[in-house]
């Protein structure tokens, strides 16, 4: 056990040695890094896909990186915004980690984006931990997922810089208690902004690109502590955003990762005690 344990962190600082030099690297050449997380379902290829067309719209240079087990399908979505987009299959990897990101960036991302959007792989156990040297790190939920959720993953939401409820058009159909949900979050990352979103009534387009700008043009949010997590998960968890509709150009890379670094909150435990976990 404390063999394995030793494994990790090794594995851990490796990629935090890899994230560190990356975020300088994009830092010095203006661009930031938005790293989204979320479960598979939670609407966030749709909410990308508005926002990336805004950017466009507004002139803003951004560019996109999208993260799947199989299938080129949100891609093939966030392409229909017209900036560039790519596609990384991890071949079952449950997530990203910093030194896979930096080799699938080298020689793609132009030169004068502003803001890279990065879709991490669906689910909230694994891409929690890992650095992908980030300047903003949001997690969504959407409203069907249920209040509790930020409980049930304290090291998703914890160190989370912004988060994002998706679905707002439908949450009193679903009976969400945003009141509740919202108590949740702010027991596992007070004072942490909550944004409502909708891509179907477009409740909230241009907030996340608002506050992806403001981080760029040197304004922090709020940034909870963060520690290492101990966690280890070799699952793959599929990512299931559905409707590929388009057959707009993307670039595609296909390769193994290994494990990335990890990037969560003990502090959180320490704050829920013998709450949900």
């Amino acid at each position: 056990m404390c063999r394995e344990a030793d494994l990790r962190r090794a594995v851990l600082a490796k990629n935090d040695g890899a994230a560190q030099a990356l975020r300088a690297e994009l830092t010095a050449r203006g661009t930031t890094v938005v790293n989204l997380l979320s479960s598979p379902g939670s609407g966030k290829t749709a909410l990308l896909e508005r926002e990336l067309t805004l950017a466009r719209e507004r002139g803003v240079p951004v560019a996109a990186l999208t993260a799947d087990l199989a299938t080129e399908n949100d891609a093939t979505r966030l392409a229909r915004s017209g900036v560039p987009v790519q596609q990384v299959l991890t071949d079952g990897l449950c997530h990203l980690e910093a030194h896979m990101l930096g080799r699938y960036l080298d020689g793609w991302l132009p030169r004068d984006t502003r803001i890279l959007f990065i879709e991490n792989v669906g689910n909230l156990v694994c891409p929690a931990s890992y650095d992908l040297g980030e300047s903003l790190r949001v997690v969504l939920a959407s409203v069907t997922e249920g209040e509790d959720k930020p409980l049930k993953y304290p090291t998703a939401f914890g160190p989370a810089q912004l988060v994002v409820i998706t679905k707002t058009d439908i949450a009193e159909a679903v009976g969400f208690d945003e009141a509740a949900f919202r108590a949740n979050v702010q027991r596992v990352n007070p004072g942490v902004r909550i944004l409502r979103t909708s891509s179907r009534s477009q409740e909230g387009t241009g907030l996340l690109l608002d506050h992806a700008l403001a981080i760029a043009g040197g304004t922090r949010p709020h940034n909870p502590v963060m520690s290492r997590h101990p966690h280890t998960h070799d699952h793959p968890h599929p990512h299931d955003d559905d409707t590929p509709t388009h057959d707009h150009p993307h670039t595609h890379h296909h390769g193994p990762a290994e494990p990335p670094a990890a990037v969560a909150a003990v502090a959180v435990a320490e704050r829920l005690g013998d709450g949900p976990g």
